[in-house]
């Protein structure tokens, strides 16, 4: 699973991202940014500038890393997606499944 969600701030992004992937919970994370956002929100449109990360889990492993990103995300009502990944190469889909699994253990 490639998980996705953004935070304003740089420092924000690799305070959320950091503990994820210590925790197990992610194999690894990639932050890009910044980038531009636009959106509807409370109502309103918008544009900002947010850092975008990048979390590769396991299905299983999502919604432990989902939980944990709702609890220390510093906005109240954060976008967390999570999309399949269809296809990826033999040893990098092993290397997530076993960077999370050894976490469970």
């Amino acid at each position: 699973m490639q998980v996705s969600t953004a935070t304003a701030t740089r420092e924000e992004a690799v305070a959320l991202a950091g503990p994820a992937v210590e925790k197990r919970l992610a194999a690894g994370a990639q932050i890009i940014g910044p980038v531009t956002s636009v959106f509807w929100h409370l109502g309103g449109y918008g544009t900002g500038e947010e850092w975008q990360i990048l979390f590769k889990t396991t299905r299983d492993g999502y919604p432990a890393l989902e939980a944990d990103l709702l609890e220390r995300h510093p906005w109240d009502n954060p976008e967390l997606c999570a999309v399949p990944v269809v296809l990826a190469a033999p040893r990098c889909a092993e290397w997530v499944r076993d960077s999370v699994t050894e976490g469970a253990s």
